[in-house]
């Protein structure tokens, strides 16, 4: 779990639903980083209310800062602030896995035919 997430509300109160709310779905994304980056991640989740009439829509952001100077970042517009926070959360998941893709070397695949050739 994530322990290192900072909420800052723009023009938005953050209550207490909300924030376990927030904790308990960007915290569950360490699951998806490497091992070694799982420990110093810190999370970043700024809430406000946008358009005319306060209520009615709210972006979300999100930024995750990783070991080794990577900056993770979504945001969205939802007329729900839960609802904002699910779509933040696949979006950085996506993120996420791309970024383990390409910090992590892969294992060469051999093939069954080089498995039973004996070699001397």
């Amino acid at each position: 779990m994530i322990d290192k997430i900072e909420m800052t509300g723009n023009e938005f109160k953050i209550e207490d639903s909300f924030r376990k709310y927030a904790e308990k779905k960007i915290g569950r994304l360490d699951r998806y980083l490497p091992r070694g980056a799982k420990k110093d991640v810190i999370a970043r989740l700024v809430v406000a209310e946008i358009g005319k009439n306060k209520g009615e829509k709210y972006e979300v952001t999100v930024a995750m800062d990783i070991p080794g100077g990577k900056v993770l970042a979504a945001k969205d517009e939802c007329s729900n602030v839960f609802a904002g926070v699910d779509l933040v959360e696949a979006k950085l998941m996506g993120q996420i896995r791309r970024y383990k893709l390409e910090s992590q070397p892969h294992r060469q695949k051999r093939s069954l035919k080089n498995l039973f050739i004996k070699r001397k």
